[in-house]
């Protein structure tokens, strides 16, 4: 669980890194002439921000996941992957295309985010005193 939740870090840590540097360089110039660049610009940085943000929590879970109870752990770390995916993936995707059908799904990326943040809590909760 521990090498699972790492790698999923790592990966969401560079990809974080990249999508947020062609936000800065390649996407606002691509969108220099679009009529909504600026709010187009805005979702994509609250999209690599939250990226980066759970992306550093994947890895605070995975350095406590051998203290944590399994079943909140998973949930926790499964949670944020999901927000993770539809969350950011859905403001990535509706800040390149300009299409915003997938803005259903962000609420619900959302959601997980939040689940994510409740089961590590309940997690730590559950510790056992040393």
């Amino acid at each position: 669980m521990q090498q699972r939740l790492l790698l999923a870090a790592a990966i969401n840590g560079f990809l974080a890194v990249a999508l947020g540097a062609f936000g800065a360089h390649g996407l606002a110039a691509r969108l220099a002439q679009v009529e909504n660049a600026a709010k187009r610009l805005d979702w994509w940085n609250t999209a690599a921000h939250y990226h980066l943000i759970h992306t550093l929590a994947l890895a605070l879970l995975a350095a406590f996941c051998p203290q944590l109870p399994p079943r909140w752990a998973v949930w926790a770390g499964s949670s944020w992957g999901i927000g993770i995916l539809l969350f950011c993936g859905s403001l990535y995707s509706m800040s390149a295309s300009g299409r915003t059908a997938l803005a259903v799904v962000t609420p619900f990326g959302g959601l997980a985010l939040l689940v994510g943040w409740a089961t590590f809590a309940i997690g730590a909760l559950r510790l056992a005193p040393r």
